[in-house]
Formats: structure tokens, sequence, C-alpha cells
């Protein structure tokens, strides 16, 4: 669905420059206990100067469905992040909507996420894409700090067939070697990419998205 996405866009300056620097999705955080988070007048606003070949991503954690659903129609979201405690059984209320289904993974490793594919997939719910986040035990996101990308590795098996997108303190200066690492269909980054929370720095926006489509792009030629 997406290659390189960049969260926690906050303005409309921000999300044209993020377009314009080559990311092909950008996140919105729907989040009210997150630095980024954006009301929905305000994000209504940032998601119509979107180009329309950027993926519009929102985050949401714990909501109701009816507001995922209500924002996402609103808002002519192409994809819906969930990074709560969401039960396979809560994406079946969101009918054919897409979800990538986020997980803050911990020493446990990707077991708990396999069962809870195997869940989703009993119930005809299967997300489009898996996001694999560092865990922090009182933080959903946006934490800076990396994932633990050798643990991946070598469970990635357990994933299936699902895409997986990785975060987790991504930043110009390593997002290269985590994808020749970690091999993700995509990444995704937010404090790596800011100069304080919900502003972007677009030097480093930049700088993430050339150095990540190259290691894609050399990831795929060896393929």
């Amino acid at each position: 669905m997406f290659t390189i996405k960049i969260c926690g866009v906050t303005t409309v300056d921000d999300a044209r420059a993020v377009a314009a620097a080559g990311a092909d999705a950008i996140g919105l955080n729907f989040y009210a206990g997150s630095p980024r988070f954006l009301p929905l007048e305000q994000a209504q606003h940032v998601a119509a100067n979107i180009p329309a070949k950027v993926l519009r991503v929102g985050l949401f954690v714990n909501a109701p469905a009816e507001a995922i659903c209500g924002a996402y129609d609103a808002l002519g979201l192409d994809l819906i992040q969930l990074h709560g405690d969401e039960p396979p059984e809560f994406l079946a209320e969101l009918g054919d909507r897409p979800v990538m289904r986020a997980f803050r993974v911990g020493a446990p490793g990707l077991q708990a996420v396999a069962e809870y594919l195997a869940r989703c997939r009993e119930l005809g719910t299967a997300p489009a894409m898996v996001l694999v986040d560092a865990f922090l035990a009182d933080q959903r996101g946006g934490t800076g700090k990396t994932a633990d990308w050798d643990a991946l590795v070598a469970e990635r098996q357990l994933l299936g067939d699902t895409k997986l997108v990785l975060a987790g303190g991504l930043t110009a200066d390593n997002v290269a070697e985590a994808i020749r690492r970690v091999r993700p269909d995509a990444v995704d980054t937010a404090s790596g990419v800011e100069s304080r929370p919900g502003l972007k720095d677009l030097d480093a926006v930049r700088r993430f998205v050339a150095a990540a489509s190259q290691a894609f792009q050399e990831l795929n030629s060896n393929n």
C-alpha cells in the first residue's frame, strides 16, 4: 500500500513538504494523548492538501468504531492505523475500510502478533499491514526508541504473508541499515524527522525519504 510513511503531520505546510519530499503516505494522529494530536476540523484542512497520490492514514488509539469510520469517511482517508488494544473482533466493526494494525513489540517477540493475526483470519478481518513499533509501557508510539531488529529478523516468518511496516526510532541516519537488516515492506517515522513534536524538520524528512528510497531500491534489485 505504501513504502515510506511520515506520521504525525499537523500542518498544511508540512503535509505539502512531506509529499514533495517523496513520501507516499502521511499519518494524521487522532489520539488526544499524543503531542501530535489533530482535531478533526484541523485534520480536514491538512488532508485536503495531501496530493491524491499520497495515502492519507488516520491513527487511532482505542477510539469507538463509529468515530473512526466517521473520520475515515469525512476526510477521505485511505488507511486506518489502530495503535491501541483493539481486539481482532473490533476490525469487523470498521466494515471494508483497510486497516494497518500496530503492535508495540517487547520481550515476548512476535508470537502474540502471530496469534492476533490468526484470530483475524478466522474472523475474515485480516489487516492489510502490520506495523511493529518499540515497546514502552507508558507510551503508544513516537518514542524515538528502536524496535528489536534482530528479533524481527528471527521471527518474521510468524507474520506469514502479512506486510510488515517497521517503525520505532527510525531516522535518516539509521533507516537504510534498518531496511537492509529487517527487510520490511515499508517504514514509518514520526519523531525521527521532527524539530519538536508535531513540527517536521523538512531537511530531515528529505534525507529520510532519500535514504529509505535508496535502500529499498537496493533491496529490490537484489531479490
